[in-house]
């Protein structure tokens, strides 16, 4: 009798043991994440996220979905980062410049380096990452960054030279109105969904803006002439990020298949959004807006006036104890070799 006993329980102990693995498999199969995106349904980069999170699924064999939310739904722009980390939302993407103070060292990524494409722009802002791995993203799991570019000067009437915009009203966010301001011109803030009324109405001359925007928010329609003045261009900056708890949550052999696929979505960005420069370069065309090439002595005076731009960045994240001036330093050689 004791002995049949004693088998009974041996039996039901290794039911139970077999049970542990089929339910952790079974509560990681029932890992659904939402992922906030601030572009609309139809527009090429949620597409493209879309397209991601349906990877990330057949990569996990069904153990993670992901919902994608778009035209910003789950979170405001400017509070994605904080709603990531605190696990409101438990994929973010939005601009670094959304979290003023925040991300101080990865600043660099935003300045006027000469940016000539968003692909050039997406693969330094990677390759910064894991360079410096900087501690102010510690509170998230970042996935990938990427960006739009180059971010120049469009006007509402025709220019031939950067002395012609001194004195004109140019719309540029917080981040970047340095760049107007040291050009002569007077920078105005206002929200990019405000842009192409203040255009029409003349409230504003002109804007800074990367290409995409000519067609993404129809500003095409409203400008005369894009300024190729590339030692001022920039980098519209975006980071991807995970919650940190919800990453940790999942298997190492997921997470390894993830950032696989992240490898693969830094390429498919960084060409995505030359594609779109591309197509908002001949439907800007298409509305009669010229683009000019200023002269190498315009380019050569431009860079001598972001120099001080680039100054007070180092000076800024040297006074918070950041190796601002190898950053700056890094991105300035990348962009170099890879022109």
């Amino acid at each position: 009798m004791k002995r049949t006993l004693f088998f009974v329980c041996l039996v039901l102990g290794f039911f139970v043991l077999s049970l542990i693995p089929v339910s952790a498999q079974a509560q990681q199969k029932a890992m659904k994440l939402r992922l906030s995106v601030m572009w609309p349904t139809q527009h090429a980069i949620t597409k493209l996220y879309d397209q991601w999170a349906k990877d990330v699924e057949k990569a996990t064999a069904g153990r993670i979905t992901i919902t994608v939310f778009s035209s910003s739904i789950l979170s405001p722009p400017m509070q994605v980062y904080d709603n990531t980390a605190k696990g409101v939302v438990d994929i973010g993407t939005s601009l670094l410049a959304y979290s003023p103070g925040r991300l101080p060292l990865s600043e660099v990524l935003q300045q006027p380096l000469g940016y000539k494409n968003g692909y050039q722009a997406t693969k330094l802002a990677n390759e910064y990452y894991r360079k410096f791995k900087p501690k102010e993203f510690d509170d998230v799991q970042v996935l990938f960054l990427h960006g739009a570019a180059p971010g120049l000067i469009f006007t509402k009437k025709p220019v031939k030279s950067v002395a012609d915009i001194k004195g004109l009203r140019i719309k540029a966010n917080a981040e970047n109105a340095d760049i107007v301001k040291n050009l002569g011109a007077s920078p105005v803030t206002m929200p990019v969904t405000e842009t192409y009324d203040a255009l029409s109405r003349g409230v504003v001359d002109g804007c800074l803006f990367p290409i995409e925007a000519l067609q993404g928010f129809k500003i095409g329609e409203v400008v005369k002439t894009v300024l190729e003045d590339y030692p001022m261009s920039y980098m519209t900056s975006m980071y991807t990020i995970m919650n940190k708890a919800k990453w940790n949550a999942i298997s190492p052999a997921d997470q390894k298949a993830i950032e696989k696929i992240d490898e693969e979505y830094i390429e498919k960005m960084g060409k995505l959004w030359i594609e779109l420069d591309d197509n908002a370069m001949k439907f800007a065309k298409g509305k009669g807006v010229t683009f000019v090439k200023v002269s190498k002595e315009d380019e050569a005076a431009t860079a001598q006036k972001m120099k001080p731009i680039l100054d007070d960045y180092v000076k800024v994240t040297k006074s918070k104890g950041l190796p601002g001036d190898e950053a700056l330093k890094f991105c300035q050689d990348y962009l170099k070799k890879n022109q």
